[in-house]
């Protein structure tokens, strides 16, 4: 039997220290979990209410989620078990957790359809989708949300349209509109980077297609003038100067100041930018 070195016996003790810390990290975890678990046993659904609610005025949302959690188990009917489910959503909406959220959500709509709330909880919705799968996308890569998928801010703008139409009274019908506007704007500016990507590729046919469906899906958007100058773009493309002409017409009148008249756009990123994986994700949208 081959003899441990002094090196490797201090390895071993090393390693041997390591896993008794680790393990033992762990298990004080799981015991706190527990005794949290244990503390919010069998208390009065009152007390568990006003626990949770504590937490989430402090901002401890994953301990508000826990305790209104074991609320509803305790607790399945009721007042207070019904506020605790809209809180559990506001929590984990608060705690970016969209997804979760969500669910939550469609499970309180199919549990209590009419409830006095409902508005609320259909606008919490279109916060929810509105911040799902772009957050990440937008704060830490700085990417343009308009040129990711849109299904997401689709059913947001859904959403917000059934708090504008369903309950026009409710508190929250106002800042709804607001952000099916802003919601459109993000719709039109894609239809717009897709018309400018085919310009630059001069399929003019297809963006000509692209920047007509803006003008005639999303009227009065910011970039309802970007996309007259795109059909302009378009049809001197395609030798089409009669409507060529009467585009720049229309921008002459709505925007004489557009930059387009100067020859000035649109105004490309450089190729180099392609070559350069730190540069970060423009269109000719961002160069003005």
């Amino acid at each position: 039997m081959p003899t441990m070195t002094p090196r490797s016996a201090l390895l071993r003790t090393t390693a041997l220290l390591l896993a008794i810390t680790v393990a033992g990290s762990g298990c004080a975890r799981m015991g706190k979990m527990f005794k949290d678990e244990n503390a919010n046993e069998g208390q009065p659904v009152e007390q568990l209410y006003d626990k949770g609610h504590t937490s989430m005025k402090n901002g401890n949302w994953a301990s508000a989620e826990q305790t209104y959690k074991r609320l509803v188990a305790q607790y399945p009917y009721g007042e207070y078990t019904e506020q605790a489910l809209i809180e559990t959503a506001y929590a984990q909406f608060k705690a970016g957790k969209h997804e979760d959220a969500i669910s939550s959500i469609d499970r309180f709509i199919r549990t209590y359809p009419t409830h006095r709330n409902i508005a609320y909880l259909y606008y919490l919705r279109g916060l929810s989708n509105s911040n799902r799968d772009t957050v990440f996308l937008q704060r830490v890569w700085r990417l343009d949300a308009s040129r990711r998928d849109l299904a997401t801010p689709n059913q947001a703008h859904n959403d917000f349209s059934i708090v504008v139409d369903r309950y026009p009274n409710s508190r929250y019908a106002e800042d709804a509109r607001k952000r099916m506007n802003e919601l459109r704007d993000l719709f039109a500016r894609h239809e717009l980077d897709v018309a400018l990507y085919y310009l630059r590729r001069t399929a003019y046919v297809a963006s000509v297609t692209r920047a007509k469906h803006l003008l005639e899906t999303y009227p009065q958007s910011t970039y309802e003038n970007d996309a007259v100058a795109t059909l302009a773009a378009a049809y001197t493309g395609l030798g089409n100067e009669a409507l060529a002409a009467e585009a720049k017409r229309t921008l002459q009148e709505k925007a004489p100041n557009h930059p387009y008249l100067a020859g000035k756009w649109p105004d490309y990123p450089g190729d180099w930018r392609k070559l350069n994986p730190f540069a970060g994700e423009k269109s000719a949208l961002d160069m003005d």
